[in-house]
């Protein structure tokens, strides 16, 4: 028997039109009477015109400083003061530095993505960077108190966003199969993380196409519904019910390698692992599934190049650090396989693989 915590789902999830306006409601419910409600300029922008005015609790909102550091882990802790709860409304950033303030505080959290570009609200856990660069991820002993989805708000967010979300969600699949094929035997919580793996990318491959014209047009539709919902819960369950460390492999670690060129910054998390799940499958030498995903990632607006995330030199010497950053010691691309990944081989991956896709289209 595998030494496995399940940390399957969050107390409680409510996902339906109008469900922030009942927040108070909900609140109550829980015997909270202050909070501290932590967001970024845009995401207020998003979710202000949906927040109650709240008659019972008192709510302190402050906004947070651009990134899930350390430093601000510790400034958004030290503000919680007699707060009950932390209120993260916001991206996969915001929703991280809510869990991890919460914890270093000893609050309870409440998520309330505004965008559909990852299960940071469902999973008890937050990714660290400092100055853009990936530093760790630490897991939490508790999932959140309630995961709130107001669809309307997510439909509303930025296209490239939900694009992100897919690309983050399709490498739950690839990422966790290769792991879950090494396996003789499956506990009851890992068949359901298999499924749930599995479900992701059945789901978005019939829904996802849907859902990116849904998200252009803002009109919602019941594609982009399902699509959310499988970004953000079906894809927090598989790590949820499985050992996180085992859900992860080479796309999530190609993304932190690629963390170490400025240019990359501005790109969303979830473009930067699609692309590293093209590399991963080269990698195992699954040149067709290759370019049967680029295919599908063309069609989403995903990236299947270094152009496509803005890097316009592509030579050894620039994609170096890259390559030893994804392959370091405690990095999950040595999930591939028992001898680990070398930078040397991440290098001949990228550059070969970028003269393959130069020839495609």
């Amino acid at each position: 028997m595998e030494n496995l915590i399940v940390q399957g789902a969050p107390n409680a999830y409510i996902c339906e039109t109008g469900a922030l306006s009942r927040l108070e409601a909900h609140l109550t419910a829980l015997n909270y009477k202050t909070v501290l409600v932590i967001h970024g300029k845009k995401s207020w922008e998003s979710a202000s015109p949906y927040f109650p005015s709240f008659e019972q609790i008192d709510a302190v909102f402050i906004q947070y400083g651009g990134e899930c550091s350390l430093a601000e882990i510790e400034r958004i802790a030290l503000r919680a003061g007699q707060a009950d709860a932390i209120i993260g409304i916001g991206g996969g950033k915001i929703l991280d530095l809510a869990k991890a303030a919460a914890r270093v505080a000893g609050k309870e959290t409440v998520l309330i993505p505004t965008v559909a570009s990852n299960c940071a609200a469902w999973t008890p856990l937050s990714v660290i960077y400092d100055a853009g660069k990936y530093v760790r991820f630490d897991i939490h002993p508790k999932n959140a108190s309630l995961v709130l989805l107001e669809p309307d708000i997510l439909l509303r967010a930025p296209e490239e966003m939900l694009a992100a979300g897919i690309g983050d969600t399709i490498a739950k699949w690839y990422e966790s199969d290769v792991q879950f094929r090494k396996l003789d035997t499956f506990t009851a919580p890992v068949t359901i993380a298999r499924f749930a793996a599995k479900l992701c990318y059945d789901e978005l491959l019939v829904h996802g196409e849907a859902a990116m014209a849904a998200a252009r047009q803002k009109e919602l539709n019941d594609s982009f519904i399902k699509t959310a919902e499988t970004i953000i819960m079906t894809a927090g369950m598989v790590g949820g019910f499985s050992d996180p460390s085992r859900i992860v492999a080479a796309a999530h670690a190609i993304h932190n390698g690629l963390t170490a060129l400025d240019e990359t910054h501005h790109v969303q998390h979830g473009a930067k692992v699609a692309y590293g799940i093209l590399i991963q499958l080269v990698l195992e030498d699954r040149w067709d599934e290759a370019g049967k995903l680029a295919g599908y990632f063309r069609q989403i607006g995903l990236p299947t190049s270094l152009r496509d995330l803005g890097i316009g030199t592509v030579t050894e010497e620039s994609l170096q650090p890259v390559a030893e950053k994804a392959t370091a010691k405690n990095e999950t691309i040595h999930n591939l396989r028992k001898d680990g990944v070398t930078a040397r081989e991440v290098l001949h991956a990228m550059l070969t693989y970028e003269k393959y896709t130069a020839l495609v289209g």
